[in-house]
């Protein structure tokens, strides 16, 4: 599963933004900015995971812009439960895994996707986290509505 990540030495300052932020976490997006997250992950070694979705209109614009996005290898299909497999084990089959820093930015807030929907999308990422905590490596995701 390609995933984009680039190795910088950590102790570049670019970890000062996650100081306070637990390792494994799916939060609002809040004072972070992108360009921050990414720059974190950069100096921590973690793969850095960003899906705009701000053109997104329905669940499976979602997960299409999702799987397109994170450049999954496993395809996503058109439920939020292979999302998760596809975010899990086939990534842990790889190899050893350093850490992930994942941005969700503009999850549509909509008629056809609505509250439900975008809980059920956040719960995805929270039990990912949950996969890759209890495996001792590194998942937060930030997120923001449209």
């Amino acid at each position: 599963m390609p995933l984009r990540q680039e190795a910088v030495p950590v102790g570049t300052g670019a970890d000062v933004p996650l100081k306070g932020v637990r390792a494994n976490i799916v939060q609002s997006i809040r004072a972070f900015r992108v360009e921050e997250l990414q720059n974190s992950a950069r100096s921590l070694g973690h793969h850095f995971l960003y899906a705009n979705l701000a053109e997104a209109q329905t669940k499976q614009d979602v997960l299409d812009l999702i799987s397109q996005q994170f450049m999954l290898s496993v395809p996503v299909g058109k439920n939020f439960d292979a999302l998760y497999d596809s975010m899990t084990d086939p990534v842990h089959k790889s190899g050893p895994q350093p850490g992930f820093i994942v941005v969700l930015e503009h999850i549509p807030a909509n008629v056809k996707f609505d509250k439900e929907a975008r809980e059920q999308l956040l719960d995805i990422f929270r039990d990912t986290s949950d996969y890759w905590g209890d495996r001792k490596i590194p998942f937060r995701c930030f997120y923001s509505f449209l």
